[in-house]
C-alpha cells in the first residue's frame, strides 16, 4: 500500500468522527468554531463555516500526517499519530509516541522514532492509545468532553 492509501484511509476515519461544523461554548471546547476538526483558534485566518473538505485534506496532510512522520510508519500507528496531532496536538501527539516506543522524548521525529515505529509490537501500540486517555484525562475540560473523547479512542481502534 502507499502513503496516500493510508493517508486517504486515516482521513476518512478522522473526518467521519470530528464531522461537520460545529461552533460549541470555549469553556467545553476552547479550539472553538471547527469544521472537519480544523478548529478557528489554530487556524485563525480561515473562515472555518467555509472551509471544503478538500481544504480540510490539504491542512492534515502538511500539518499532521507529514508533520508527525506518519507517511514514515507503519498502519495502525500511523493513525493512532494522526488522530492524536488532530485531537491533542501535534506536539503531544510526537511525545506519547517516543515516550510509548521508549525512545528519547525530545518532540522530533527522527531515524530512532521511526526506526522504533517501524519495529512497534501491539503491546506499543496498546501503550499509546493508553497514554492518550491519561492525557485525556488531566485535561482541565475533561469532565465535559472525556466521554467523547475516550469514545473517539475505542472508535479509531475498531478502525483498524
Amino acid at each position: 500500500m502507499t502513503d496516500d492509501y493510508y493517508f486517504a484511509r486515516a482521513f476518512d476515519i478522522v473526518v467521519g468522527i470530528e464531522a461537520g461544523y460545529t461552533n460549541p461554548d470555549l469553556k467545553v471546547d476552547p479550539g472553538g468554531e471547527t469544521k472537519y476538526g480544523i478548529s478557528k483558534r489554530a487556524y485563525p485566518h480561515l473562515d472555518i463555516p467555509r472551509l471544503t473538505l478538500d481544504d480540510a485534506r490539504q491542512i492534515y496532510i502538511a500539518d499532521y500526517w507529514r508533520v508527525c512522520s506518519c507517511h514514515l510508519m507503519p498502519w495502525p500507528l500511523s493513525l493512532f499519530v494522526f488522530d492524536c496531532a488532530v485531537n491533542q496536538g501535534q506536539p503531544t501527539a510526537k511525545r506519547l509516541l517516543q515516550r510509548a516506543l521508549g525512545v528519547k522524548v525530545d518532540g522530533d521525529i527522527g531515524p530512532k522514532t521511526v526506526g522504533a515505529a517501524i519495529t512497534a509490537k501491539r503491546e506499543t501500540l496498546a501503550r499509546f492509545m493508553m497514554m492518550r486517555a491519561f492525557q485525556y484525562m488531566i485535561a482541565p475540560n475533561f469532565p465535559p468532553n472525556g466521554r467523547g473523547w475516550f469514545t473517539r479512542l475505542f472508535l479509531v481502534t475498531l478502525n483498524v
